[in-house]
C-alpha cells in the first residue's frame, strides 16, 4: 500500500503530527517539558494514586437489569438477561465467561455502540453517548485497526484530530515512552510485530486521557509469550494512570492478573453468575503468578467455567436451543 491516505478518509482529518511532523519534534517537546506540565497535563489529579484502592463508593460504570435481544432469522436471541453490574471509579474489572455469553455485548453497551432492550446503562451517571461525545471514554478491540499508511505517532495522534483538538506532541511522546514505542514512532504498522501494534492501539486509546477504558480482548490474537508480556505492561500502565477499566477476556489467568474483581457470566443468555474479589497486592508482577493465592483464584474460576463446559452452556451457532441458547419469537423483542 502506498503512503497516501485513500480517498475514503475525510480530508479534514490530517494524518501528520503538527509542528515538526516527526519524532524529532515530539522528542524535542518532551525534553523541553521534562515531565513538567506539558507531559502531565493529561493526568487527572482526582484519580487514586498508584498505591491507593479503587473508590467503589463512586460508581463509574453501571448496568441495571440489562437485557439485550438480537434478531436471528425469524427468532430473537437473548444475549443478556437481567444483568446487574457496577464498576467503581479507578477500578479494574475483568469480565469472564464462556464463548458467546454476551461479554462483548456488555462492553458495546457501555461504549454506546448498542442500546439495551430493557434496563439501564450508565457511565458516570449518564448515558454512554455523553462521555463518548466528550471523548472521556475509549475502547480498544482485539484487532488494532491502526491506519496502515500512518506512522505509530500519527496513529496515536488521530484521536486529537477526530476531536478537533490541537495535537499534544508532549502527550504523544509520553505515551510512546509508556508503551515502549519511542524508537518506533515513525514506523508503519506493517513494520511492527503484532504485540507492538497492540501497544500502539492501547496508546491511541489513552491519547485523550479518558476516564474510562474498555478493552475487548486486546491481546487475544497474540502468542502466549507476547500476551503475557503485554499483560504486565498493561498492569504497569494502569498502575500509573488508574483509569476505570473493564477488560473482556477468555483467559482466566489474564483476568486475575489484571483485575481488582473478576465478574463471571453464565452461558447465553448471559447473567452474572459469580463475582470474585481478587485481593492480591499491587503492583502485579511475574512473582505473583507463582504464588499459591493466585493459583487458588485461577483454579476456582476455571472450575466454574469447566462446569459450564460440562453442562453444555457454550452456545452453538446453528440455533440449537439445547446448548444454552435461549430463543424467543421475534414478536417478543
Amino acid at each position: 500500500m502506498g503512503e497516501s491516505a485513500p480517498a475514503s478518509i475525510p480530508a479534514s482529518i490530517p494524518l501528520t503530527v503538527s509542528g515538526a511532523g516527526s519524532e524529532d519534534g515530539i522528542v524535542a517537546d518532551e525534553k523541553r517539558n521534562k515531565r513538567g506540565a506539558g507531559v502531565s497535563a493529561g493526568l487527572d489529579d482526582e484519580r487514586p494514586g498508584p498505591g491507593a484502592a479503587a473508590d467503589r463508593g463512586q460508581t463509574a460504570l453501571e448496568l441495571s437489569g440489562v437485557t439485550k435481544h438480537f434478531p436471528l432469522r425469524r427468532r430473537v436471541t437473548v444475549a443478556l438477561d437481567g444483568v446487574d453490574l457496577t464498576v467503581g471509579k479507578g477500578e479494574f474489572v475483568s469480565l469472564l465467561g464462556p464463548s458467546g455469553c454476551g461479554k462483548s455485548t456488555v462492553l458495546r453497551l457501555l461504549a454506546g455502540l448498542e442500546e439495551p432492550t430493557a434496563g439501564q446503562v450508565r457511565v458516570d451517571g449518564r448515558p454512554p453517548a455523553a462521555l463518548v461525545g466528550e471523548h472521556r471514554l475509549s475502547v480498544a478491540f482485539q484487532q488494532h485497526a491502526l491506519l496502515p499508511w500512518a506512522s505509530v505517532a500519527e496513529n496515536i495522534a488521530l484521536p486529537f484530530r477526530v476531536a478537533g483538538r490541537p495535537v499534544d506532541r508532549a502527550r504523544i511522546a509520553e505515551l510512546l515512552r509508556l508503551t515502549g514505542l519511542t524508537d518506533f514512532a515513525e514506523a508503519r504498522p506493517r513494520q511492527l510485530s503484532g504485540g507492538m501494534c497492540q501497544r500502539a492501539a492501547v496508546a491511541r486509546a489513552l491519547a485523550l486521557d479518558p476516564e474510562v477504558l474498555l478493552l475487548d480482548e486486546p491481546f487475544g490474537s497474540l502468542d502466549a509469550v507476547t500476551r503475557r508480556r503485554l499483560n504486565f505492561e498493561l498492569a504497569r500502565i494502569w498502575t500509573e494512570r488508574r483509569i476505570t477499566t473493564l477488560l473482556v477476556t477468555h483467559d482466566v489467568a489474564e483476568a486475575v492478573l489484571l483485575a481488582d474483581r473478576v465478574v463471571v457470566l453464565t452461558g447465553r443468555p448471559g447473567r452474572v453468575r459469580h463475582v470474585e474479589e481478587v485481593g492480591l497486592s499491587r503492583p502485579r508482577s511475574g512473582r505473583l503468578t507463582r504464588e499459591a493465592a493466585f493459583h487458588d483464584i485461577v483454579d476456582r474460576l476455571t472450575a466454574l467455567l469447566d462446569g459450564d463446559l460440562e453442562s453444555g452452556a457454550f452456545p452453538e451457532e446453528d440455533g440449537d436451543t439445547r446448548s444454552g441458547r435461549r430463543l424467543l419469537p421475534r414478536r417478543a423483542r
